[in-house]
């Protein structure tokens, strides 16, 4: 899976979710910092890239449909603090890395993940 978190995570959380096959290339490494919320979800959409956010606007189906993308996580920790976004990340990883996510927008929340899938819900 390829993944691109956002400039708003630690660049260290880049490490989490690359492992074995999996590879991630954050915001800031390809030069998209600052870049608007539209032309981030263009670049996801087109480089097929899972989008791994803090931003809630990402949470938005009507904005940003979920149907072109690779998948989009919205990460909801507690508060957020580096230890608790990571931990929110490390308990959804096996769901998440044994999930087909594209298409789909996976909300995640400490013990908790919500997914939003338009094909299979209709």
């Amino acid at each position: 899976m390829k993944f691109k978190p956002d400039e708003h995570l630690d660049w260290r959380l880049a490490a989490v979710v690359s492992t074995g096959e999996d590879e991630a290339d954050t915001v800031k490494d390809e030069g998209l910092s600052g870049i608007e919320d539209e032309a981030l979800y263009k670049a996801c959409v087109s480089d097929g890239r899972v989008l791994i956010t803090l931003d809630l606007d990402f949470a938005n189906p009507l904005r940003f449909p979920p149907e072109p993308t690779a998948g989009v996580i919205v990460l909801r920790p507690q508060r957020p603090v580096i230890a608790l976004i990571e931990a929110t990340l490390r308990a959804a990883l096996p769901a998440l890395k044994s999930s087909d996510l594209r298409g789909a927008l996976w909300i995640v929340e400490p013990g908790r993940i919500r997914v939003y899938d338009p094909d299979k819900d209709g």
